[in-house]
Order: C-alpha cells, then sequence, then structure tokens
C-alpha cells in the first residue's frame, strides 16, 4: 500500500507520517511537501531513514511533478499541504488561493487519472464561519468562511465534493477544531505562548482574549484520519473535535501557570479583521459511524504539550531563528530534487 501524504514536513502533517510510519510498516508512506516557511524536516528526524518511508520536496500546484509521484504509483492520498496562517491570509490572499484551492485541483486530477482507491481531503472548522454562544458545526452546518485562508479551504472542500459527485471518485473530507501538540510552528496561539512565557517576553492576546476554539490533541486527531482512510464512507464529511472548548485568554492564563510565569506578561492587542468569536465541533458522526474516540482531554494534552516544549527548545528556537531552514541543503544536498 503507497500512501502520499502532502504537507507532511508540517504540524499535523509530520504528527501523522509519524503515526502511520510505525503503526503500518507494511505501508509505504510517500511525503511529498514544498518546504514553504511552515514545513520542517527536522520534524521527522525520527522516520527519515525507515525504509517505509520517502521524502520528495515539490510543490502540491506543479502538475508536471505531482503527475509524476502518481504515475509511480500511489493508493492512497491524505492532502495536509496548505497556507493556514489567518493573518498571512489578510496579507496575501493569493498564495492561498494558489495552493489551498489550485494544488488541490491538481491533486485531484492527477489521483482521477491513475484511479487512486481513496482521497482523503484534511480541512478545517473554519469553513463554517463563526457560532454564537450556542451550538455546535456538524457536518451539514453552511459553509461561511470568514477569512481569505478559510475561503479556499472551502474552495478545496467543494471541489472535492465536485470530483466524487461528478466523476465518482473515492473521497472523505476531515475537518478538524484547533489541534495542538508537538511540532506545531511557534506562530500559532499555544507554542507562541509557551516560547514566549519561557522567554519572559510579552504575550500578545487578541482583542479581548474571550475567542473560543476547541482544542483536540494532534495525536487524537491522526487516529481519526486512520479511521477515515480505512473505514470512511465514499464522498463523506466527518467532524474530527477534542470537545475541548476554551476561551484564548484560559489557555494563555493556563500556559503561565504551568510554566510559573506572571500573568503580568499578557498585553492586549488589536483584534485581527475578520476575528470568529467561536468554534465548536459536534463529533457525534465520526464517533458513532467510525468508533473513533480521544484519548485525551485538554488538561492532559495540554501537560504532554508544554513538557514537550520544555524537552525541545533547541527546535522552537532553531525555527525562531531560521536555521531550521538549513536543514534540507545539509540533510539531501539537492540530491531529491525541486
Amino acid at each position: 500500500m503507497k500512501l502520499l501524504v502532502t504537507g507532511g514536513a508540517g504540524f499535523i502533517g509530520s504528527n501523522f507520517v509519524y503515526y502511520m510510519v510505525n503503526k503500518y510498516p507494511n505501508y509505504h508512506i510517500i511525503n511529498l511537501d514544498a518546504l514553504t516557511y511552515a514545513g520542517n524536516l527536522e520534524n521527522l528526524l525520527e522516520v527519515e531513514h525507515k525504509p517505509n518511508y520517502t521524502f520528495i520536496k515539490g510543490d502540491i500546484s506543479d502538475a508536471q511533478n505531482v503527475d509524476g509521484i502518481f504515475r509511480n504509483g500511489v493508493d492512497i492520498v491524505v492532502n495536509f499541504a496548505a497556507e493556514s496562517h489567518v493573518d498571512r491570509s489578510i496579507l496575501e490572499p493569493g498564495i492561498f488561493v494558489q495552493t489551498n484551492v489550485m494544488g488541490t485541483q491538481v491533486l485531484l486530477d492527477a489521483a482521477r487519472k491513475y484511479n487512486v482507491k481513496k482521497y482523503v481531503q484534511i480541512s478545517t472548522d473554519e469553513v463554517y464561519g463563526t457560532l454564537g454562544d450556542t451550538g455546535m458545526f456538524t457536518e451539514t452546518t453552511p459553509l461561511a468562511p470568514n477569512s481569505p485562508y478559510s475561503a479556499s479551504k472551502t474552495g478545496g472542500d467543494l471541489l472535492v465534493r465536485a470530483y466524487h459527485e461528478t466523476f465518482g471518485m473515492n473521497v472523505n473530507i476531515t475537518r478538524c477544531s484547533n489541534n495542538y501538540g508537538p511540532y506545531h510552528f511557534p506562530e500559532k496561539l499555544i507554542p507562541l505562548m509557551i516560547s514566549n512565557a519561557l522567554n519572559d517576553k510579552q504575550l500578545p492576546v487578541y482583542g479581548d482574549g474571550l475567542n473560543i476554539r476547541d482544542w483536540l490533541y494532534v495525536e487524537d486527531h491522526c487516529s481519526a484520519i486512520d479511521l477515515v482512510i480505512h473505514k470512511g464512507i465514499s464522498g463523506e464529511v466527518y467532524n474530527v473535535g477534542g470537545n475541548n472548548e476554551r476561551k484564548n485568554i484560559q489557555i494563555v492564563e493556563t500556559i503561565l501557570e504551568a510554566l510559573d510565569k506572571p500573568k503580568s506578561l499578557i498585553t492586549y492587542v488589536a483584534d485581527r479583521p475578520g476575528h470568529d468569536r467561536r468554534y465548536a465541533i459536534d463529533a457525534t458522526k465520526i464517533r458513532n459511524e467510525l468508533g473513533w474516540q480521544p484519548k485525551y482531554n485538554f488538561e492532559t494534552g495540554i501537560q504532554k504539550t508544554i513538557a514537550w516544549y520544555l524537552e525541545h527548545k533547541d527546535w522552537w528556537t532553531r525555527i525562531q531563528s531560521g536555521a531550521y531552514q538549513e536543514y534540507y541543503e545539509k540533510q539531501y544536498g539537492g540530491r531529491l530534487g525541486d
């Protein structure tokens, strides 16, 4: 079984690669990643020499390169590859459309051409927009994205649905709540707050800090995707959530308390445009139909995450300095091509 994981050097993708390489030694995991700013091969040091793992540097929008990979045999595609930071999408929307929409279309065309057995699109709860004080996103919630990032992810999702309806492709879409855990790029809320607190730097909190997110430990997300690959019904969407709603300020205060740092490090900054107030995922469908159960609640997951960042200070300081980007050339020296 050949499984192509796109974006496998990013946060969720690298955790998924670890999960699959170790759980399924008889599967060959091919990791295609463009190594843009958030792609980091140092995330995958422990698997890079395993016989059932191959890394290929490349962009999912490069149709010729993608075709060459599929020509050599691919059974399953799991597409994590995406521009994913909302703030960056506000500054440069075009990059998000190119990767998240056009790149998805390139993958779908190749998957259809070479009769891939299953295509799984990894999406986000942000495609649903925002919630009020009550209610949760279900798989039938209308799509109402509020940022260029979430709009581009919505576009990709709709293409996946269309290829199922038009061409009969075996596809699934998963939409997850906010992930956290090891190898999370330090621009995102939890790793940024941990690293700033450890360096006694100010912790910037948007607006009033009362925006609410549902938090999902990344290993639990990986186990859900594994189930969707093997048991997901063609054409179905599966929401994956941790049922761990927290206000942003609660997250920050939890981190400060765990690190024994003062709340005086918190500084409120101007809110970003179109900042969704609340997300909450109803994961009843994947629990009932596929039997998924998360292993971690937020209390256990956040402590595990904080401990990881304490133990891997070299990893995130290299990212903050930019030195992590040198690893590809050092390790591969261009042997894999671009």
